[in-house]
C-alpha cells in the first residue's frame, strides 16, 4: 500500500510504502476509492488536537471496496462499498455507549487520529462502523458526506426546528447542509470571512437568502446558529444574531477560545451547545436525507502524493466545498 504519514505535529506528510493491511476479528480491509480532506485533519495535522498515534495515517472521510475480511465477518461483504467515519470504534460498556450516546464512549478510537486512517490506498476498519454505500454513486461525492454532512447534520439537529438558520463558515459542512435546510423548507444566512465575496456568492448559489461577513449583522434575527468556523470570537457574534429563545451550536472538534462577553448575550434563554463526533444513528438518518434532498457535494480532487497541497488550499481558505484525495 501508499500512504502519506504523518510522523511529527507540524511537519508535512511524508509519502511512504507499506504492506497491506491485513483485517483482524470484526474488520474489513478496503480498497480506498477517495478520503475527502477535512478540517479536523488540519487540527490533527497542526497540532490543535493533543496526542494523536504517530506515525499515522490521517484522514476519515473514507469510500472504498471491501477487498478483505476478518474473523467473523460474512464473505458477503467482499465487494461492498463502505463508508469509514471519524468514529472508528466503541467501548460499547459504559455509560454512555449504554445510554444511546456512544459519540461520547469513554474509551473511543477515532480514525485517522488515533488509528490509521485513508490518505492510503488501503485501510482497516471495524466492520461496525463502515456504512454500506451505493455501488453506483461516484465515491469522490460521496466522501465528503462521511464528516462535513453528517457532523452538519448532527449540528442541524442539535439547532433545532427552526426556519431561520445562520451558517458561520461557509466550507464543506455548510454547503452540504445549507442544501439540506433548503430542502426542508428553511432560510439559510450565510456567513463567511469578511471580504470573501467567492463564498458568498457560493452560498446564494446553494440558496441561501442572505451571505455576508462573519462581522455583519443579518437583516433578520435567526432562529439559530451554526458555527462550523474554528473560531471562538464567533461565539458573541452568532449570540447576538439569534432571537430570543434561540441557539448557537458549535459544530467543530476544536475551537479558538471564547472571548468574555456580557451575561446579556445569552440572556433571553439563549443557549450554546457544542457537537461531540457522531452516532451510527446519525448515519442512518443522514444517507436517506440527503438522498432525497438530492444533495450535490462540490469537490475539488487531487493526488494521494498531493495531500499537503490539499491541506494548505484548506489551511488558507482557497476551497469552495470539499477537497477530495483520489489514491
Amino acid at each position: 500500500m501508499k500512504a502519506m504519514i504523518l510522523e511529527a505535529v507540524g511537519m508535512p506528510l511524508r509519502p511512504v510504502d507499506r504492506p497491506d493491511p491485513v483485517p483482524g476479528k470484526g474488520q474489513l480491509m478496503l480498497k480506498a476509492e477517495a478520503c475527502a480532506v477535512c478540517r479536523t485533519d488540519l487540527h490533527v495535522c497542526d497540532g490543535d488536537l493533543p496526542n494523536p498515534k504517530l506515525p499515522l495515517v490521517p484522514g476519515h472521510e473514507i469510500v472504498g471496496i471491501v477487498e478483505a475480511v476478518g474473523e467473523g465477518i460474512a464473505a458477503s461483504r467482499l465487494g461492498q462499498r463502505v463508508g469509514v467515519p471519524w468514529l472508528g470504534h466503541t467501548c460499547g460498556c459504559c455509560s454512555f455507549c449504554r445510554g444511546g450516546e456512544e459519540n461520547l464512549c469513554d474509551e473511543p478510537q477515532f480514525t485517522g487520529y488515533t488509528r490509521d486512517g485513508g490518505f492510503a490506498t488501503h485501510v482497516v476498519a471495524d466492520a461496525d462502523y463502515a456504512f454500506v454505500l451505493d455501488s453506483a454513486a461516484d465515491p469522490v461525492a460521496l466522501a465528503p458526506l462521511l464528516c462535513a454532512g453528517l457532523i452538519g447534520w448532527r449540528s442541524l439537529k442539535k439547532a433545532g426546528d427552526g426556519k431561520k438558520i445562520g451558517l458561520y463558515g461557509f466550507g464543506a459542512a455548510a454547503h452540504i447542509i445549507a442544501q439540506i435546510c433548503r430542502w426542508q423548507g428553511r432560510d439559510v444566512y450565510a456567513f463567511s470571512r469578511s471580504g470573501d465575496e467567492a463564498a458568498q456568492r457560493f452560498a446564494l448559489g446553494l440558496g441561501a437568502v442572505w451571505a455576508g461577513g462573519s462581522d455583519e449583522r443579518p437583516p433578520v434575527m435567526l432562529d439559530a446558529a451554526i458555527i462550523f468556523a474554528p473560531v471562538g470570537e464567533l461565539v458573541p457574534a452568532a449570540l447576538k444574531a439569534v432571537r430570543k429563545g434561540g441557539r448557537v451550536v458549535c459544530g467543530g472538534i476544536h475551537m479558538s477560545d471564547l472571548p468574555a462577553m456580557p451575561y446579556a448575550l445569552i440572556w433571553g434563554e439563549r443557549s450554546v451547545v457544542s457537537v461531540a463526533n457522531l452516532t451510527r444513528k446519525d448515519a442512518e438518518e443522514f444517507f436517506p436525507v440527503a438522498l432525497q434532498a438530492g444533495v450535490h457535494t462540490h469537490t475539488k480532487t487531487y493526488r494521494l502524493a498531493d495531500a499537503n497541497a490539499a491541506l494548505d488550499d484548506l489551511r488558507a481558505g482557497r476551497l469552495s466545498g470539499a477537497a477530495v484525495l483520489i489514491p
